[in-house]
């Protein structure tokens, strides 16, 4: 992470900045306490400070004389075997299990013959960590779908795990025919171009040339 110094004015003037925190709205960082200021850092590494924009800003707020028993417990790091545990958890849900099942029928693949070779986890922002899905409901089948659709391409599965707001989480299994940059980079363009041909508004909200998701990505393996 960027020395304070060296951060955007507007990320020196947000508490997300001062203080190792976990997303409000997203179950997935909670549960695998993956804390916000990765979700920060996309966000600037691909912005320049003049022209930067956040709508994740939250200012900082002091308060006088907080009670001892109103402080917030202090930020406790979690241990990579236990952050993999939760996501091994998280994997084995019946929502994944069920996409997993629906994918092998639609791809028409022998789960006995089958090998599954690089699995990943992805995460990137909406641009300018936008908070566009805060009614989930109103995309979260399409965009689902958006992402399933991308499977092919990587040879294996393409999962949506979460949606949030502001960002989502991707559960990825490859046949490693794709860097992950070249996975990354296809599934973004690919969904992109399907959710706003299915949401031709969104595309307005953000502007002539600007697309849905960030330019940067955050990755680690599963095994």
């Amino acid at each position: 992470m960027s020395a304070l110094n060296e951060l955007p004015s507007r990320c020196r003037e947000c508490a997300k900045s001062k203080k190792l925190r976990i997303h409000d709205n997203c179950n997935v960082c909670q549960s695998l306490d993956f804390e916000e200021r990765v979700l920060c850092d996309l966000n600037r590494c691909v912005q320049d400070e003049v022209d930067f924009r956040c709508y994740a800003f939250r200012p900082i707020l002091r308060e006088v004389g907080v009670p001892e028993d109103r402080k917030p417990d202090s930020f406790r790091p979690v241990s990579p075997d236990s952050k993999r545990e939760s996501f091994v958890k998280l994997l084995q849900s019946d929502k994944i299990k069920y996409e997993r099942a629906l994918a092998l029928q639609k791809l028409k693949i022998d789960p006995d013959s089958m090998i599954l070779n690089l699995k990943y986890h992805f995460a990137w922002n909406v641009s300018f960590r936008k908070p566009e899905f805060t009614d989930v409901n109103s995309f979260i089948v399409f965009v689902n779908n958006a992402f399933f659709g991308c499977s092919d391409m990587v040879g294996g599965f393409v999962e949506l795990i979460h949606l949030a707001p502001d960002h989502l989480h991707l559960y990825v299994n490859s046949d490693g025919e794709l860097s992950v940059e070249e996975m990354a980079q296809e599934i973004k363009k690919s969904s992109n171009n399907a959710i706003l041909k299915e949401f031709p508004f969104l595309g307005e909200k953000f502007g002539n040339g600007i697309q849905i998701w960030d330019q940067a990505y955050f990755v680690e393996t599963l095994g």
